[in-house]
């Protein structure tokens, strides 16, 4: 369904004059929070195409905005745009209306996270890390640079230890980047688009997605291990640990204790032991990344 959607919708090839798609996009109006939470009820409920197709229209604008923040980072705006309306059809597969915010600010995290992805697939020759610190120097070093005034690629000592402190990484992972991106003088040599501007570096916007994106991550991998953990606990030390931590509403001690016919002291020191062992593990997993 959500690919009909997006053949219907207007088509921005990579060597098409981007005034006739932005003239297009600008015919399809902004829906007020109303509109909006009809359509995305009935598109989560009846899968009705033109309400999907209403909700995708009415933020193809709001991808075009985001796609000239990463301007920058040697992809084209056809490009940006291509992928930000990847993202948009993500969201609108797993949007929720019911959840009380707007289909824009759950949008917002799909298509920048598109779009990073690209950007950093594009750059893979430069083999940038796909770590939380490494991902934040490479969309704010330059900016970092410009505010204490460097026009060159390289860095000092101190210079790369003051960049480091307010991005919150290390000086190692702001040389390294400085040196990849370098490279590529991506930093001195910004390139020009269709309306010939000087193009600016994403600024500080860039930190809450990449910061969601590599929570989300994590918290994945979380429950990964977590699961995977608790399959290493005996039966039942790994039921009485469910029970009492991971289960809405935890059980008592009683209710343990009459389920299993032992006394709740003894529930609470299998509980006990059951955790001692499952953080140990974890913690082992960890120690071995």
């Amino acid at each position: 369904m959500t690919s009909k959607i997006k053949n219907s919708l207007p088509i921005l090839g990579a060597d098409q004059s981007l005034a006739p798609y932005l003239a297009e996009i600008q015919k399809f109006p902004i829906l007020s929070r109303e509109e909006e939470y009809e359509l995305a009820v009935d598109w989560v409920k009846n899968h009705t195409r033109a309400s999907g197709e209403k909700l995708v229209a009415s933020h193809l604008r709001l991808v075009v905005s985001m796609a000239y923040e990463l301007r920058d980072y040697g992809m084209s705006i056809a490009e940006l745009i291509q992928s930000g309306n990847v993202g948009l059809m993500e969201a609108l597969q797993k949007f929720d209306p019911e959840k009380g915010f707007r289909f824009s600010t759950y949008a917002t995290f799909w298509i920048r996270a598109e779009m990073y992805n690209m950007i950093l697939d594009n750059w893979s020759i430069m083999k940038i890390g796909s770590g939380a610190a490494q991902k934040k120097v490479f969309f704010n070093l330059t900016r970092a640079k410009r505010a204490l005034g460097i026009m060159d690629g390289k860095l000092t000592d101190e210079q790369a230890k003051k960049i480091a402190h307010d991005l919150e990484v290390t000086p190692k992972d702001v040389i390294r980047m400085n040196e990849r991106m370098g490279s590529r003088d991506l930093s001195l040599n910004a390139n020009k688009y269709e309306d010939g501007e000087h193009l600016d570096f994403l600024e500080d916007s860039a930190h809450p997605i990449l910061d969601e994106i590599d929570e989300r991550e994590q918290r994945i991998r979380g429950r990964e291990s977590l699961k995977k953990n608790l399959a290493e606990l005996p039966q039942r030390d790994r039921e009485i640990l469910i029970a009492r931590h991971l289960s809405d509403p935890a059980q008592t001690l009683e209710e343990l204790s009459q389920k299993y016919g032992i006394s709740r002291e003894r529930i609470r020191q299998i509980e006990n032991r059951a955790m001692d062992k499952l953080k140990s593990l974890m913690l082992s997993e960890t120690d071995k990344k």
